[in-house]
This record gives C-alpha cells, structure tokens and sequence, in this order.
C-alpha cells in the first residue's frame, strides 16, 4: 500500500510517499481502507519533533473508510463497516489497523471526507462545549482562531446554546468567515489588540470564557480579557506552548484554568460513541456545517501542513484516498 512516512523530524519536507506492507489486523483490531484523512496542527506539532514518535513512522490521527478485515475477538464491527476514528496514528495511508473499540459508525447520509474533517475536532468541539465551563444563553465566549477547523465548529455550536461569540482571526477573508457562521463580533489579531477589544466589545467586563488553541501568543493577554471568576481552557499550542504562569497570577481576578485534552473525555467507548452522535446529530439538523477548505490526493500531504501551518487555511484541509 501507499503512505506518507516520516524518516526524521523538520519541515513539510520531510513528508514521503513510500510503498508499505499493509499492516494485518491483530486480536480486537480492524483494518480499514481508508478514503479520507484530515490534517490537524497535532500532525505538524509531531512532524517537527513535538511529542515526538519514534521514526518513521506514518502521520495523521483521524480517518474515515471501510472496514475491510477484523481481527479475532472484534465484535463491534464488521466488514463493509463505514466507519470513522479520531485518535490513532497511520492515516496517512490507504489502510490503518484500528482498535474496534475506537471505531465510531459513520452514517450513509455523512460523507468520508465530513467524517475526517468533523469527527476529532467535532468530538473536541463537544468537550470544549461542555465539559470545562457551562455556557448559558448570554454567555460571552471568546474562540481564539475562529476561522480555523475546529474554531468553526465551536462558533456554530456557542451560538446554539445562545451564546454571544468574539472570535480572533488573521484575515479579512477569515473574518467574514467566521461571521457567516455566526460570531457575533469578529477581531482581527493582526491590526487589533485582541484584549483591548474584547474589553470594549463587554462594556470593560471582559467575556465568561476563552477556549484558546493557539497558546503561546494568545495566552497571555487572555487573563485581561477574561471577566472576573471567568474560566480559560487552554487546549492547544498552535503559536507553540504558552510561557509558564505563576499560578498567584490567577488569583487577582479568581479566574479558573483548565487544560484542555479531548482524549480524558473519550476513556470509554460509550463516551466516544455519544459525543459523536452529537455532531453528526448537528450537521444532520443543519446548525453545524463542515467546511473543507481544501481537499487534497495523499502524494500532496506535505502542501496540506504548509497551507495549514502558513494560516492559509479556512476550515479543514483533507486529504482524499483513492484506495
């Protein structure tokens, strides 16, 4: 089979189509031919040395396919299965052995390409929603990096719940964007000090909660931005990790913190499996929409993680399988 491997660490240069064994299902495994894979800053933080992986190895954590064998012992799947994951390594390829516990069904009315662009970050979306601050109608809510995959996601659904939405972007094009799908005030980072506006758009109040995924340039001026007892959720490094904090640095305003990590709230099947059904049950209502920026053949994975790194990016990028 094809796959992009990675022989050592640096830039999107670094990323190689080679001809690989396929890999054989072991017990509670499935294989699946894949037919779409997303990309995500986590595959370019791993690609540069962070977190590293021992080498080569094949990038990409989020596919969407057909099952195509199981191994011994797998129950919850089957072949001829569509079916989708979020979390394992190797989607850069035409086939991927995946726990079948880790397989989510992927419903005939959503796409391959929908289901690796909205599964990871659709079931992190639903953790940031949920799980670190509860957003009540009124609420105001700041999305760092509203143009972005997982940033539009979290507009649309804010909004469901009724809440006011201030997203930061980069660009005119990403702010209109962003507005479209319903952030009720849009900054501009790169003209704007995202602090300072934010301040001006909440009367000086600043806003209930920041889910911020860029980290080390937006961190800081968010403890302005935040209201007294507000909550920030750090749960990405897109700029590279936020500078340490003293943590009598929260005690001014009594902000809470919290850390971000999708994975510690999918520990068990069943939450896996509920968290996606609440995104897929979105984009079938039509109130969470999916937009693929850029759907590219797997031989161009390096052009996907220069577009994605560059910013040059609105919505998710995939990469299509013909397998």
């Amino acid at each position: 089979m094809k796959a992009v491997r990675v022989a050592s660490y640096g830039d999107a240069g670094v990323l190689h189509v080679e001809d690989v064994s396929r890999p054989e299902p072991q017990p509670g495994e499935a294989l699946v031919r894949l037919k779409a894979a997303g990309v995500n800053f986590a595959d370019i933080g791993m690609r540069a040395g962070r977190g590293a992986r021992p080498l080569p190895y094949t990038p990409g954590l989020e596919g969407a396919g057909i099952v195509e064998t199981v191994g011994p012992g797998v129950r919850d799947v089957r072949r001829g299965d569509r079916v989708v994951y979020l979390s394992r390594l190797g989607s850069y390829a035409e086939f991927n052995t995946v726990p079948a516990a880790e397989l989510v069904p992927l419903p005939e009315d959503i796409s391959f390409s929908q289901g690796a662009a909205a599964t990871l970050q659709g079931v992190t979306a639903h953790t940031l929603v949920y799980e670190y601050y509860t957003v009540a109608p009124g609420a105001a809510v700041l999305v760092h990096a509203a143009a972005g995959g997982l940033g539009l996601l979290l507009v649309q659904w804010f909004k469901h719940l009724g809440a006011t939405v201030i997203g930061t972007v980069s660009t005119a094009d990403k702010a209109a964007v962003a507005r479209e799908v319903g952030a009720d005030h849009v900054i501009l980072y790169t003209e704007q000090d995202f602090a300072a506006e934010t301040k001006r758009l909440t009367d000086g109040r600043g806003v209930d909660y920041i889910v911020d995924g860029v980290g080390r340039t937006t961190f800081p001026k968010d403890l302005d931005a935040v209201r007294t007892r507000g909550h920030i959720c750090l749960y990405g490094q897109a700029s590279g990790p936020a500078e340490p904090l003293a943590p009598a640095a929260l005690m001014g305003k009594s902000i809470t913190l919290s850390g971000g990590n999708m994975s510690n709230y999918v520990q068990t099947r069943d939450e896996l499996l509920r968290r996606a059904a609440a995104v897929f049950e979105g984009i079938r209502e039509g109130w969470l929409v999916v937009r693929i920026d850029h759907t590219l053949p797997l031989a161009e994975a390096a052009e996907a993680h220069r577009r994605l790194e560059n910013r040059g990016t609105i919505g998710k990028v995939v990469l299509a399988l013909d397998a």
